[in-house]
């Protein structure tokens, strides 16, 4: 069965279905500017819609254009990054802000080279942007969205671990011609795989596209690819990276370098984790032995 004879089948009953179930969220709004499109979906990176919902609100009315987040130091925009997790995202964040500021005359451009051409922005955000912000036909291909494909059409229980070309062909040939028909069928697949295709649960008896799928109708068969990589938390680099990045973001002022390792147990792995936000630019030193958030001043 290939992509194009399954699209027309798959397209009307995921759309009537998205029309109906859409969860009501301010990016998805049609006053949302490109550039709240843009800091959704850096935010929305790994990270679930509840958590992302406050912080994004706080950040667009804060700095509501491109320039107002350039204006400030990236220190600030580390701070307000909260507990999202994956602090070099507000980096990058800040780093669009002021390539979008001196390029583009501080507005989004709706042209998919010049998104990809901006700091921290890959293919998967040029297109998202460019479908959601501009209603550009572009492939939009996510994690949740390559499950539904894989499920859908090619009868798998999961993709495989990382993106291939097969699964951008794949997704290519079931976007619909129709630039803002292509818009809408990426965000209800999107959806579709947050809410009801999902990963460890999927709900089939709730699913619009189950008379059509291929992976039920072959009898849901179990994953037989490589081992899934499971992200570990609790007493990790990443962890500890957190705990340094938090004391910072509390204080108003640098902390010395001895009282930031009464934080974590482990000297060495403190260490480690410190060099790495100095090298990734998430910590600046001031001055021999204490730290403070990038660009931050008195």
């Amino acid at each position: 069965m290939t992509a194009q004879s399954t699209q027309p089948h798959l397209l009307e009953p995921l759309l009537t279905w998205y029309a109906a179930h859409a969860r009501d969220l301010p990016w998805r709004a049609p006053d949302c500017s490109p550039w709240g499109v843009l800091v959704s979906e850096v935010m929305l990176q790994q990270t679930p819609v509840a958590r992302v919902l406050p912080v994004w609100a706080e950040w667009l009315a804060r700095w509501p254009e491109p320039r107002d987040l350039a204006a400030v130091a990236p220190g600030e925009a580390v701070r307000a990054w909260g507990r999202l997790g994956y602090p070099r995202r507000a980096l990058r964040l800040h780093g669009c802000a002021v390539a979008l500021t001196e390029r583009h005359d501080g507005a989004v451009p709706a042209d998919l080279g010049a998104l990809r051409a901006l700091p921290g922005v890959g293919q998967y955000t040029a297109a998202a942007v460019g479908a959601f912000a501009f209603g550009i036909r572009a492939a939009v291909v996510d994690t949740n969205v390559r499950r539904v494909h894989a499920r859908a059409v090619s009868g798998l229980a999961l993709p495989a671990p990382s993106l291939t070309a097969a699964e951008l062909t794949l997704a290519e040939a079931l976007l619909p011609e129709d630039p803002a028909i292509a818009a809408r069928w990426s965000v209800a697949v999107m959806e579709l795989g947050a809410l009801v295709c999902t990963a460890r649960s999927p709900d089939c008896s709730r699913c619009p596209l189950a008379a059509h799928c291929t992976w039920v109708a072959t009898g849901s068969p179990a994953y037989a690819g490589p081992p899934r990589r499971t992200q570990a938390w609790h007493g990790t680099d990443r962890q500890c990276r957190g705990v340094i990045i938090a004391e910072l973001r509390s204080s108003a002022r640098p902390i010395s370098v001895g009282d930031l390792a009464e934080h974590w147990p482990d000297n060495d792995q403190f260490a480690r984790s410190l060099s790495g936000l100095l090298s990734d630019g998430l910590v600046e030193q001031v001055e021999p032995g204490w730290l403070q958030l990038p660009g931050l001043t008195d």
